[in-house]
């Protein structure tokens, strides 16, 4: 158990449908909005939200994803022109939360979220949808680089959360894995051997980024982000 109380808000719960999105129309349901009262949260996420690439996103790892309130305002001050398009929902987020950012939680956190309990799995990956969706051609590449990802937990029992509702965490079992730490290693020091194969095996990682790691030390590259990040 923590030793330092660590806890949030729930400022927003949000979900969404399938749209199209872009010039080309591609599915997507990347545009969120709020909900009123208790939604359900499962094993697959909030009860009626959809993913409109269910291979890449969604599904037990990624349930659920978490955005911190604090990176709005940030964004409004890189764009000040276009400041009314950072609100939440924007970023494909289902829960806005105030009191924590990426600095702040690691991976396997283990999180009381309304009357669920959820686990951190990994940081959100940006990829190419967020230029569509804020007519930017590098958006998924700037955050990325700046950190403002956001993450995903799996849902261990499933409950109900609704705006307002308390985040407290239960349990910390890699303590020196905060995700700005992730994030370095795997866009900046991306070919740490040592790091990695901790990383690698991490109590709560998702199977994905596990794999990830496990390719870069096996291969001794550094997969291709073009396709990802569109630019």
């Amino acid at each position: 158990m923590p030793t330092e109380r660590v806890h949030g808000t729930v400022r927003a719960v949000q979900r969404g449908a399938v749209r199209p999105l872009g010039p080309k129309g591609v599915p997507s349901a990347i545009v969120k909005t709020p909900v009123s009262g208790p939604v359900a949260v499962g094993a697959l996420g909030l009860a009626g939200d959809a993913q409109g690439d269910p291979a890449r996103h969604g599904g037990v790892d990624k349930a659920v994803h978490v955005y911190p309130l604090a990176h709005y305002a940030a964004w409004a001050r890189d764009f000040p022109e276009q400041a009314d398009r950072f609100s939440p929902g924007a970023f494909g987020e289902n829960i806005v939360l105030e009191g924590l950012s990426e600095g702040d939680v690691c991976i396997g956190d283990r999180f009381d979220l309304g009357t669920a309990r959820v686990q951190i799995s990994q940081a959100r990956q940006p990829c190419w949808k967020l230029n569509l969706r804020f007519d930017l051609p590098d958006m998924a590449r700037r955050v990325q680089e700046c950190g403002r990802t956001g993450w995903y937990v799996r849902v261990l029992v499933p409950g109900t959360v609704a705006a307002g509702d308390p985040v407290t965490l239960a349990a910390r079992p890699n303590p020196e894995w905060d995700l700005a730490r992730v994030q370095r290693l795997l866009y900046r020091d991306a070919l740490n051997r040592p790091a990695l194969a901790e990383f690698a095996g991490l109590d709560g990682l998702s199977a994905s980024w596990r794999n990830l790691a496990q390719r870069r030390l096996e291969s001794g590259a550094v997969e291709d982000w073009v396709p990802r990040l569109g630019v």
